[in-house]
Order: C-alpha cells, then structure tokens, then sequence
C-alpha cells in the first residue's frame, strides 16, 4: 500500500519537496523539485512557504535567478525562480529551514509557469488530484523505548549458565589412567 501511495504521488505531482518527512525544531535541508511534462519549457516556478518554518538560506541553481519575497518582518514568506527547463527533465531548488517546534503537516503551494503562458498551480488538498500539493510531516521521529520481556532475560541467562557449565565440563582436566 505505502509503495502504491508512493507511486501516485510521485506520477501524480510535479511539483514535491523533500522530505516528505522531518524532526520539530530541526534545521532541514528541504528540495522543491520540479518536474517539466509539457512540450514547451517551464520559465518560473513560485513556491510559498507554510506559516511557522523560518527559511534561512537557499542553495545555488546553475542557470535560475531566484528572487526572495518577505513581509513586513522580514520572513521569508515565498521564493521565485526564473529559468528554462525543458520537456522531459526536472530541477531541484535547495532551501535550508528551520522547522515549527511542534509537530504539524507543512504544505508548500508551488505555481509552475510554462512558455507560452500556461499556469499549473501545485495547491490541492486532494492528494488523488491532478495538481497535488506537496506536504512535509514534522513529527517527532524519536523511536519508543524497547521493552524486553523479563522472561527472555531469564531463559537467556539460563541458556548462558548452562553454556558455562558445558564449557567448564569440556575444559576440566582429565585424570591419567596408571593401571595396564
């Protein structure tokens, strides 16, 4: 099932940020890779970033020009990328954040813009749609403690004492028989 729902999301979006998966509190290093299916090239591409992520820094991309937008607090609240990405290839954009303290689905509305005109907004809810909005889960990823049964312990050691008294057995020196 998981590999099924992997498969219609990446056929089905065209615009995805890794991870789809990450740590509260965590400074990540997310891509927003973009996929060109048309026949003409993508020119831009738009990415709005979810309200309580704080992005930091943004990686370089040979032959993109980015363009950073921030509100009235100097937030980094969306990023422009202009270039030419032809048909059948894709484009990785870095960004490095640092993630909401508490756990919560990020979503990233992406707009992809081709020549000629045509919009694609990246922006449903609707994973099964035909523009799917890329999410992000940040959760805490800290495994549950191992519990151990106290009856494994106790046929473990038993199984070690036994091990050592058949050792001991096998290494006792043995007496010399004097007699013809």
């Amino acid at each position: 099932m998981i590999g099924l729902t992997l498969v219609l999301t990446i056929t089905g979006a065209r615009a995805v940020v890794f991870p789809n998966r990450s740590t509260p509190g965590a400074f990540e290093k997310y891509s927003l890779r973009v996929i060109n299916e048309r026949e003409v090239p993508t020119l831009r591409v738009e990415i709005h970033f979810p309200e309580g992520l704080r992005v930091v820094a943004f990686g370089e991309v040979p032959g993109w020009k980015l363009q950073i937008l921030s509100d009235s607090t100097q937030r980094i609240t969306a990023a422009v990328w202009t270039g030419i990405l032809p048909k059948r290839q894709f484009v990785e954009f870095p960004f490095v954040a640092l993630n909401p303290k508490d756990s919560i689905s990020l979503a990233w509305p992406t707009t992809q813009t081709y020549q000629g005109g045509e919009v694609v907004q990246w922006t449903n809810p609707d994973t099964a749609s035909k523009t799917p909005v890329s999410s992000t889960l940040i959760a805490d990823t800290t495994p549950p403690p191992l519990r151990v049964s106290r009856r494994s312990l106790y046929i473990s050691l038993a199984a070690l004492l036994f091990a050592l008294t058949a050792l001991a057995v096998a290494l006792r020196p043995r007496g010399l028989d004097v007699n013809p």
